[in-house]
């Protein structure tokens, strides 16, 4: 390894935009913790290319379950020896179906007793002579504010976060992390709170909702796939639900902007947060199905939505949760004013994407 590249570590590196984060660090030594390791590309040899994920290979995978107590100190240990200047924590379990992990209190472990440990490890570290880890980045979500806001919000608007185990686990770490932040001793802290993520190759409930993927994993699913069925986009009876809004942010943009603070020098402040959306106007559900080219399917409430997301949940014929109806159907709406102003003359070369490009691109093979 070239040990004249500064080192960062990145956790959760083998999910989606830890596998887009990975090219934009080229110039980085970059070693990866995940509880599977990543697509075998993306631990071959480099590539002159680094436009797509696999061709900027990490160059030392460790597997590692940070929701196990004896992760904090093996973690320690790892940040001792390769003394990294920052580090990325990406890891989360977002979909308890196609990551197995089926367990509400398993995920919170990993989630939110994991990101402690992340901190308690790098805080450990940095009182030990010789080491300075000057960054720690940790990506909460829009999720964390809730799921039906009455206006845009602010960075300081308050955290409700409900009934979906993946927004409780996100408003939970968003808060950990902004407790800890002051025991870091010398370290930058970011708080990252995207939109939607969107793109060619994300999969999340939202995403899976417009393109109607029947994702889960029963067979029954599996020859819905294969005969390249979709299943329909469900919303309830009446206006507003389609009028509703949200926004998306393409998910190499959110690498990009990561990839842009690492190379920053260390904030004067010991905490930064920032709302992430795409730029421009956000979109209605109505021009999302559209531009899906989504069969509607209307139901007669929430309630209604909800029996049919059990059903499907219960078959395995989707791994969209009945509990992430509120999500499904609310408004929640981002200022992302503070990112701009942050940025500055780089937004637009960052945040390449409006809210409809970043949606878009989901569906460029349809």
């Amino acid at each position: 390894m070239d040990t004249a590249k500064p080192t960062i570590i990145v956790t959760g590196v083998s999910g989606n935009l830890g596998q887009r984060l990975i090219p934009q660090l080229a110039d980085y030594k970059v070693v990866g913790i995940d509880i599977v390791p990543p697509a075998p590309s993306a631990l071959g040899a480099a590539s002159p290319d680094h436009s797509s994920p696999g061709h900027s290979p990490i160059d030392q995978f460790v597997e590692l379950d940070l929701g196990r107590e004896e992760s904090t100190r093996e973690l320690l240990l790892l940040l001792r020896e390769l003394k990294p200047v920052s580090v990325v924590h990406l890891a989360f379990v977002i979909d308890p179906q196609r990551s197995g992990i089926l367990d509400v209190d398993r995920m919170w472990r990993i989630n939110v007793a994991g990101t402690a440990r992340v901190m308690e490890a790098i805080a450990e570290a940095n009182r030990t002579a010789g080491i300075t880890i000057r960054q720690f980045i940790f990506t909460s979500s829009v999720s964390a504010y809730g799921s039906d806001l009455p206006e845009p919000v602010a960075e300081d608007a308050p955290l409700a976060g409900h009934t979906l185990p993946y927004a409780i686990h996100k408003r939970e770490s968003d808060l950990v992390v902004q407790r800890r932040a002051p025991s870091l001793r010398g370290c930058g802290v970011f708080i990252l709170r995207p939109h939607i993520l969107a793109g060619a190759t994300v999969e999340n409930y939202l995403m899976g909702a417009f393109r109607g993927t029947p994702n889960g994993k029963s067979s029954r699913a599996e020859r819905i796939r294969k005969a390249a069925k979709r299943l329909p986009c469900m919303l309830p009876y009446g206006q507003k639900y389609l009028d509703n809004k949200i926004q998306f942010v393409h998910v190499d943009d959110m690498a990009r902007l990561i990839a842009w603070i690492l190379k920053r020098e260390p904030e004067a402040q010991r905490l930064t947060i920032l709302n992430v959306a795409g730029r421009g106007e956000p979109m209605t559900f109505a021009q999302c199905i559209e531009m899906a080219h989504a069969k509607l399917l209307r139901v007669p409430g929430q309630w209604a939505m909800r029996r049919v997301l059990q059903f499907l949940w219960n078959w395995k014929i989707s791994a969209i949760p009945p509990d992430a109806v509120s999500y499904m159907t609310g408004q929640y709406i981002m200022n992302s004013d503070r990112l701009r102003k942050f940025l500055g003359s780089d937004y637009e070369r960052v945040i390449e994407k409006t809210n409809a490009d970043a949606f878009a691109d989901a569906f460029q093979k349809n």
